[in-house]
């Protein structure tokens, strides 16, 4: 009998790893979280339960699911609701589309998310709850901090570094060696052909710092349960 597994979020990212789950066949999805909309508690999405918020959560546990992975695309928020379910004693899965080209000795941490199309290549270290989202590459030596998002068709050259929380825009382009800081948002289309230092908005091409970003732990939006269709 198959372990049950909860998804929190119910919107657009949540499909896709409910996609994954289902081919690789591996748990039976008891349902889906949704902490920011308590009316939808009861209602379906994707043909699953949104089951509610947190309050959920104890019931899950009498019910012996210890399982859970994180459906939403805001990086900081991905790490905040790990670091929740983890306190409450909950296991993060992790979720490879078959249809992914992950190489053997690649190290990916739990909770992370990898989406069809990717190619991951040897050497590499996926941290914790990232996603490596739809026809993207990540090459040889490369390290993917926690809660990473790597937007579709993304393409890091080899040895390149994004560290904790940031967010590779759609359509980028890393130039090796390149170190991205924690907690950075590369605009969609970039080019990045050099080291991005913590915190930075940049984009363009070549991308250029365009300013600071407001810490995300400090910004009321990455709570657990980030607004957002992500």
């Amino acid at each position: 009998m198959k372990q049950g597994l909860v998804i929190w979020g119910a919107s657009g990212h949540a499909l896709v790893v409910a996609d994954i789950i289902r081919l690789v066949n591996a748990y039976q999805i008891i349902g889906m979280i949704d902490d920011i909309n308590p009316e939808r508690a009861g209602l379906k999405f994707d043909g699953y339960e949104v089951l509610g918020g947190r309050e959920a959560l104890d019931s899950l546990w009498e019910r012996q699911v210890r399982t859970m992975i994180v459906g939403f695309g805001n990086c900081r928020g991905r790490l905040q609701v790990a670091r929740f379910l983890r306190e409450r004693g909950f296991r993060l899965a992790t979720a490879v589309h078959p249809r992914a080209t992950v190489a053997a000795d690649v190290s990916i941490g739990a909770g992370s998310v990898i989406v069809a199309g990717s190619v991951i290549n040897p050497a590499a270290t996926i941290g914790e709850n990232v996603i490596i989202n739809t026809g993207s590459s990540v090459d040889h030596e490369c390290v993917i901090g926690d809660g990473v998002h790597i937007a579709p068709g993304v393409h890091l050259a080899a040895c390149v570094t994004v560290e904790r929380g940031s967010w590779v825009g759609i359509g980028s382009v890393v130039k090796e060696g390149v170190h991205i800081g924690g907690d950075v948002m590369i605009g969609a289309g970039s080019v990045v052909l050099h080291d991005i230092p913590n915190g930075a908005l940049a984009y363009g091409v070549p991308a250029r710092v365009v300013r600071q970003q407001v810490p995300a732990d400090d910004c009321a939006t990455y709570q657990l349960g980030l607004k957002s269709c992500f």
